[in-house]
């Protein structure tokens, strides 16, 4: 089969570019908590109410976002989703001319509902852009540009945010960012996307996704997983600014910690995008055990040990965070067949741990310091690992496979 017939090269490239942007909106949370923090002279758990305010609209919208998606389509909901995260972006501007840190978390409250639409839409939209066994190396490539849009943005938004005498104005990237978002949106509509529009679907309640998603264990561990996952990949990139400014590990500017963020992400750029042909070799759920294991052994090092390399670990994490999320979110709906709109629904809803966990990690913070708080995410990371080796193990066949679940 040539390559143009296993995947939809076109479509598949605006799906990418939408992931770029969503990438540089995700990032700029790791960069707006520790501007923030010192802008509005906030705790560290304070501070986190960013990733509160980000992460909480999984818990409400995947499931209406869903059905959205089921009546008009995967293209007006991505152009729906852009035009989302333009409104959002420029709510930041009277937040900030306010001083108002309520219209700050209205703002990411907004943007979030349509990166979750987005979600939702472009995820499995990628992986039917082609042959199904090519689905794991499309979410993967699509995931590439998020983490691109990740790799440009600390250096370019704390450049943007820190002026002369250390003055903040953290409305500026968000400036740019939702006109960009808007001219994209324009763009997809008059593009010649393929109208995918799935029919619409019964049942999209909480409680009957659940039910349902029994008959997929590994959609239902997924889930499961997902929540730990958001959460540790959360406290990892949202905590790495402060960490890195700590005066007992490195004691960095912000401009020299938003250097080696930049440096995690576009580690976990390239790895990202090398990896895509580890899939020819390697199953999804080993890859993820292995990849997961490297995330717990590199965390555990930057909790309890104090050296020279600390900042060096922490530019490693991108190597191994690299196809955690990607992997993990087709793993999930890997053989749920007609019930891939209500899967997605569901692991966009365990996005929501997100907001759960970086709390948890600033109350620790606040308490015994940033360092050992980094113990929040290396639990939740063996989560992912185990996760990955029950996949790997079904892959094997070592797990019978339900009935209604499709090879």
């Amino acid at each position: 089969m040539s390559l143009e017939g296993k995947h939809q090269w076109k479509p598949l490239l605006l799906v990418a570019y939408v992931f770029l942007f969503v990438g540089a909106i995700i990032c700029m949370n790791d960069i707006l908590l520790p501007s923030l923090k010192n802008f509005f002279q906030l705790s560290y758990t304070q501070a986190t109410r960013i990733q509160q305010s980000f992460y909480l609209v999984y818990l409400v919208f995947p499931i209406p976002i869903a059905y959205y998606i089921s009546r008009y389509g995967y293209k007006i909901g991505l152009i729906t989703a852009l035009g989302i995260c333009t409104i959002g972006c420029g709510i930041f501007i009277p937040a900030y001319f306010t001083s108002s840190y309520v219209l700050v978390l209205i703002a990411l409250f907004v943007v979030s509902i349509g990166v979750t639409l987005i979600n939702v839409a472009a995820n499995p939209l990628a992986t039917m852009l082609g042959t199904p066994e090519g689905a794991h190396a499309r979410i993967n490539f699509v995931q590439v540009f998020s983490r691109i849009g990740y790799s440009i943005t600390p250096i370019l938004g704390t450049h943007l945010i820190y002026g002369a005498n250390n003055s903040i104005t953290f409305y500026k990237p968000y400036m740019g960012l939702g006109i960009g978002t808007f001219l994209l949106a324009i763009f997809i509509f008059f593009s010649v996307m393929p109208a995918f529009k799935p029919a619409i679907a019964k049942g999209f309640s909480l409680i009957s996704i659940l039910k349902e998603s029994k008959k997929y264990p590994q959609l239902f561990w997924g889930a499961v997983t997902m929540f730990f996952y958001v959460g540790a990949e959360a406290c990892t990139a949202g905590f790495f600014i402060n960490y890195l400014q700590d005066k007992s590990i490195a004691g960095f500017d912000a401009d020299e910690a938003a250097k080696f963020l930049t440096y995690y992400y576009i580690a976990a750029t390239i790895i990202g995008f090398v990896s895509i042909y580890f899939f020819r070799f390697f199953s999804a759920g080993k890859l993820l055990a292995f990849f997961g294991t490297g995330m717990v052994i590199l965390l555990l090092l930057i909790a309890l040990t104090n050296a020279l390399w600390n900042p060096y670990y922490m530019i490693g994490l991108g190597v191994f965070i690299s196809i955690l999320f990607p992997t993990l979110f087709s793993l999930g709906i890997e053989g749920t067949g007609n019930f891939t709109e209500k899967g997605s629904a569901l692991l966009n809803i365990a996005i929501v741990g997100g907001a759960f966990f970086p709390p948890l990690q600033g109350m620790i913070a606040d308490a015994n310091g940033i360092q050992i708080s980094y113990l929040v995410p290396t639990l939740c990371f063996l989560v992912v690992v185990t996760y990955g080796l029950f996949c790997a193990r079904r892959a094997n066949g070592t797990y019978a496979i339900n009935p209604t679940e499709k090879k």
